[in-house]
């Protein structure tokens, strides 16, 4: 007589197959789907990597269909058609650089701030020049 120790083992059947690509395909993380069905992240990875890998597809590809249709549609929506270029043209915002400013450059900036006020110079003396 043996005696098994340890957890049943999982056995895939098509209903749970169409679930985890469904909830795969909401974009539901992977922990949150073995919950659903009972089994652990590994467990799930090892099962239904089919099932995970072709439900984010799939569901990426309904996204970016509707935003292509937004951003080039009749009345093309320029926030969609940025965001496409963005994500799939390569296209990046670069900052400002002519206001970048050096260490150097902010520590005279700073000390030049610290010299207002109060503590501000003097004027300088004034000479007067005598004849004798």
């Amino acid at each position: 007589m043996t005696i098994q120790t340890g957890r049943k083992l999982h056995q895939p059947d098509d209903h749970t197959r169409r679930q985890v690509k469904t909830l795969a395909g909401m974009g539901i993380p992977v922990a949150d789907i073995a919950s659903v069905i009972g089994i652990s992240a590994p467990t799930l990875r090892k099962h239904y990597p089919e099932e995970l890998a072709v439900g984010q597809i799939e569901a990426n590809a309904k996204v970016a269909q509707s935003l292509f249709r937004q951003a080039t549609g009749e009345r093309p929506n320029v926030a969609a058609a940025i965001f496409w270029l963005k994500c799939r043209g390569g296209w990046r915002e670069f900052p400002d650089l002519s206001e970048k400013q050096g260490k150097k450059e902010e520590k005279q900036d700073a000390a030049k701030e610290a010299r207002k006020g109060r503590f501000a110079p003097g004027a300088p003396p004034s000479f007067k020049v005598v004849k004798a």
